[in-house]
């Protein structure tokens, strides 16, 4: 899941939302740690209590020693989103969260999107399912 992560992050730019649906387990927030390792983070955690975590890209990718790809160079932000105990819209609202989705410095990725319906409407997003499948396999399709 870390590699699927940071290949795919490759075709993602500022202002892209997204969407990871599956159930516990699925490898959602693994997925994540290797969207955010493709741009220089490598201190993911997962924030199922706090929300939302706000990282900040870094301009060069460590493993490859290298800078990240021209398409890119606008991205400032990562913002990690998981509504799993999300109470309502409002809380998310609260923290700032519209100020992130769509924006063009931003990349957002949403564990549990179906918790934020309302505030995903209207906005173009990608949506990735995980299936689980056993402990090592998993079965993941991309939708527009």
């Amino acid at each position: 899941m870390i590699n699927l992560g940071k290949k795919i992050a490759e075709n993602f730019k500022g202002g892209d939302i997204v969407l990871l649906y599956g159930d516990l387990g699925a490898g959602k927030t693994t997925l994540t740690k290797g969207i955010a390792s493709y741009f220089g983070i490598d201190d993911v955690v997962s924030p199922t209590f706090t929300l939302m975590q706000e990282y900040t890209i870094k301009t060069f990718q460590p493993e490859a020693d290298q800078p990240l790809a021209e398409k890119h160079k606008s991205i400032k932000t990562l913002v990690h989103i998981d509504t799993y105990r999300l109470e309502n819209e409002e809380d998310l609202i609260e923290i700032g969260v519209e100020d992130y989705l769509g924006d063009e410095n931003t990349i957002c990725i949403v564990e549990w999107p179906e918790k934020m319906h309302n505030l995903l409407k209207d906005k173009k997003v990608i949506k990735i399912e995980i299936q689980h499948e056993d402990e090592n396999e998993r079965i993941v399709s991309f939708r527009a």
